[in-house]
C-alpha cells in the first residue's frame, strides 16, 4: 500500500494542558479514514497541523513528495466577493503556471459539482450550509490526493450530509474526517482512529466503519479493565509486603521493592488516564401538571409566496418528544419560533397551559466573550449556580461538564467548539421548563457529550422539540417525526427513513409526470418494507449499475478533456454546450449512485 503521510510522535500543548502527546500513524492511498474524541482532545489541531496550518510542538508529519492536501477547516468566514473569484485565488497559488482560461474552465466545472448554479453569488451572503459547500469546493479545486474535513456536518441540513457521504464515497482521493455524525462516519469510513489519552498510546485505531470499531474498542476496554483488576491485586500484595519490612535487604529483595514501586506507578497511570466518567445530566423541569402544554391548529405559514406548511396540528405533553426533519429552507426554525412564540402563524391557532415556562434554545446561539473565563460564562455573577433550588459551586457544576478545575481561568478564545456548546448546555440546564425547544444543539459536540444529552433528554419528564441534523440522534430521542418539504398535508412520520423516502417520492411526483401506477406507489412502498430482498429484476440492475457508474465517469473524463481543449480556442458557445453536458452527466451520476445506495441499503 502506498504510504501519503505518517505523523510521527506529534505532541502539542495549549496553555500548559496537554492536547496530545506522541501521536503515531500513517495514511494510505485508499484510506478513508475517521478520527474521533472528546471535546479538547485536539482534533481540530492534528487536522491544521497535518495541513501545515499549524506546528506540533514536538514530532513531524512526513508526506509523499508532491502530495497535494486538501483542508476543509471548521470555521470559515468569507469576504464580500464572488465564488468564481474565490476558487481561482486557490487556483492561482496552487497552479500558478496554468493559464487564465483553464483555471476558469476548473473553477466553474467544481462550483457546478458542489451543486452551485449561479458562480457569481456574493461569498459573504451565503448560509452556513452552503458555505461548507464553498469550503468543500476551495479544497476540492486543487484535484487533492488526500482530504481533510473537520465536522463537515456542522450546518448541512440532512439532504447535504447524504450529498457529502456519496461525494466521498465515489471519490478517487483519501480522507481524514473528524466528524461526530455516528451514522456518517457508518457510511464514509474504513478504518477508525479515537484520539484519547486514556488509551496507551494516545490513540486507538481499527479497520473498518464505526460500528466495527465500537465492537474492537469495547472489547480493548474490556481486557484493560480486567488488567487493571489483575493490577490492583498484585500492588495489594506487593504493599503489604514492603510493610512487613524485612530486616535482610538482598538484592533479590531489593529488585522486588523496585518491582513494587514500578507497579504502583504503573497503576496510578492507568488510573490518570482513564476514560472520563459518564455524568448524569438532568434537565430542571418545571414540573407542570397538563396533559396540553402546547397546542397548534391549522398552523400554516409561507414566505415569498412559498408555504413552508400548511394545516399543521400539533399536541405536546409530558413526555412527547417531538423531532423536525427537513432541509434548510423548508421552515425547521420558523416552526420552533412560532411553538417559542417569537414567530406568528399565518392562519391557525396556538394554545398554551397556564404558568407553562418554555426554554429555547437557538441554533444561533448567544455569543460567548472571547475574553471571558470559563469561570465567568459558567457562573457570570459569583462563585455559585443555583440548580434545581440548590447552590453548587462553579467547579462542582464545571465538572457535570467535564471542565478541569485548572482550566477555570482559560479565556473562550482559547476553547474548542465543542467546550463552547458544552458551557451553552450548562447554562440551558440551570433553567426550569416544561417545554425544550432545541434547535441544533449537537453542533461541535464529541460522541460522549452526545450519548450523555440523548440520555437527558430521554429522561426529561416535560415535552421536547428537536432539530438536529444528527440522524441517529433524532431517530433515538424522538417519538414522532415532523417532516418538512413533503407536500401539504404530509408530515407525520416514524422515523427519519421514513420521511426521507416520503420525501424523495414527493419530489419525483412533483418534478414530473407519473406515466402509469400512481395509486401503487403506496403499495410497493409497504411491500418494499415487508420484505427487504431485492427482486430479481432489482438484482440484474445492481449488477448492471456499477458498470453504468464507470461509463458515466469515463463519459466525464473525456467531456472535462474536451473542454480544455476547447477552452484554448476561440469557441465560446461551443465551450458552454460543452460545460452543460458536464453538468447533466454529473446530474446522472448523482443518480446512479443515489439508486445503487437504496439498492445496497435494501439488500443489508
Amino acid at each position: 500500500m502506498t504510504v501519503l503521510l505518517s505523523c510521527k510522535e506529534l505532541s502539542k500543548s495549549h496553555s500548559h494542558a496537554i492536547l496530545f502527546d506522541k501521536l503515531s500513524f500513517t495514511v494510505h492511498k485508499g484510506d478513508q479514514l475517521g478520527i474521533i474524541g472528546p471535546n479538547g482532545s485536539g482534533k481540530s489541531t492534528l487536522l491544521q497541523i497535518i495541513a501545515k496550518q499549524d506546528k506540533p510542538d514536538y514530532g513531524e508529519v512526513v508526506v509523499k513528495q508532491s502530495l497535494r492536501i486538501g483542508y476543509v477547516p471548521q470555521f470559515s468566514e468569507y469576504p464580500d466577493k464572488e465564488l468564481l473569484s474565490i476558487i481561482l485565488e486557490v487556483l492561482k497559488d496552487y497552479f500558478p503556471h496554468q493559464s487564465h482560461d483553464d483555471q476558469l474552465l476548473t473553477a466553474e466545472i467544481v462550483l457546478a459539482k458542489m451543486g452551485f448554479e449561479n458562480s457569481t453569488i456574493v461569498a459573504s451572503t451565503l448560509s452556513g450550509g452552503w458555505k461548507k459547500r464553498l469550503d468543500i469546493a476551495k479544497a476540492m479545486a486543487i484535484d487533492p490526493d488526500i482530504l481533510l474535513l473537520d465536522e463537515p456536518t456542522n450546518h448541512l441540513d440532512i439532504a447535504s450530509i447524504v450529498w457529502l457521504e456519496e461525494l466521498l464515497q465515489r471519490g478517487r482521493f483519501s480522507y481524514i474526517v473528524v466528524s461526530h455524525d455516528r451514522l456518517f462516519l457508518d457510511r464514509v469510513t474504513n478504518r477508525m482512529i479515537e484520539v484519547n489519552r486514556a488509551f496507551p498510546k494516545g490513540l486507538f485505531a481499527h479497520e473498518g466503519n464505526y460500528s466495527a470499531f465500537l465492537e474492537k474498542r469495547s472489547d480493548f476496554l474490556t481486557a484493560l479493565e480486567q488488567y487493571e483488576q489483575g493490577l490492583r491485586s498484585k500492588v495489594r500484595n506487593e504493599v503489604a509486603w514492603l510493610r512487613q519490612s524485612p530486616a535482610a535487604r538482598t538484592t533479590k529483595q531489593q529488585a522486588r521493592i523496585q518491582q513494587a514501586h514500578a507497579l504502583q506507578d504503573e497503576l496510578q497511570t492507568l488510573r490518570s488516564k482513564k476514560a472520563r466518567p459518564k455524568e448524569d445530566w438532568e434537565f430542571d423541569a418545571a414540573g407542570l401538571q397538563s396533559r396540553k402544554l402546547i397546542v397548534a391548529k391549522n398552523l400554516t405559514k409561507q414566505f415569498d409566496q412559498r408555504v413552508l406548511f400548511k394545516g399543521l396540528d400539533l399536541l405536546l405533553s409530558p413526555g412527547s418528544r417531538l423531532g423536525i426533519a427537513g432541509d434548510n429552507g423548508s421552515g425547521k426554525t420558523t416552526l420552533l419560533r412560532m411553538l417559542a412564540g417569537e414567530e406568528k402563524p399565518d392562519l391557525g391557532t396556538l394554545k398554551y397551559a397556564e404558568g407553562i415556562r418554555i426554554v429555547y434554545f437557538d441554533q444561533h446561539r448567544e455569543k460567548l466573550p472571547e475574553t471571558h473565563t470559563l469561570k465567568e460564562c459558567l457562573a457570570p455573577n459569583g462563585d455559585m449556580v443555583e440548580y434545581r433550588g440548590k447552590q453548587i459551586h462553579v467547579n462542582g457544576w464545571a465538572k457535570r461538564f467535564h471542565f478541569h478545575t485548572e482550566r477555570m481561568l482559560m479565556p473562550v478564545s482559547q476553547l474548542s467548539g465543542g467546550e463552547r456548546a458544552r458551557i451553552l448546555l450548562a447554562r440551558l440546564m440551570l433553567q426550569q421548563a416544561d417545554v425544550l425547544l432545541l434547535d441544533e444543539p449537537t453542533n461541535d459536540l464529541d460522541i460522549e457529550t452526545l450519548e450523555v444529552l440523548e440520555e437527558s433528554l430521554l429522561d426529561f419528564p416535560g415535552a421536547v422539540v428537536l432539530i438536529t441534523h444528527d440522524r441517529r440522534m433524532l431517530d433515538t430521542v424522538s417519538t414522532e417525526i415532523i417532516g418538512l418539504g413533503c407536500g401539504e398535508g404530509n408530515y407525520q412520520f416514524a422515523s427519519v427513513e421514513q420521511w426521507e423516502q416520503a420525501k424523495q417520492e414527493w419530489i419525483k411526483k412533483s418534478s414530473k409526470p407519473v406515466e402509469k401506477g400512481p395509486a401503487e406507489a403506496p403499495k410497493k412502498a409497504a411491500a418494499a418494507k415487508q420484505s427487504p430482498k431485492l427482486t430479481f429484476k432489482e438484482q440484474q440492475e445492481l449488477q448492471q449499475i456499477s458498470n453504468k457508474i464507470e461509463a458515466s465517469e469515463k463519459e466525464i473524463e473525456q467531456l472535462e478533456a474536451l473542454a480544455a481543449e476547447t477552452a484554448t480556442q476561440t469557441n465560446p458557445k461551443k465551450l458552454e454546450e460543452l460545460c452543460k453536458q458536464l453538468a447533466d452527466a454529473h446530474h446522472q451520476i448523482d443518480k446512479l449512485f443515489h439508486r445503487w445506495q437504496e439498492l445496497e441499503n435494501k439488500k443489508n
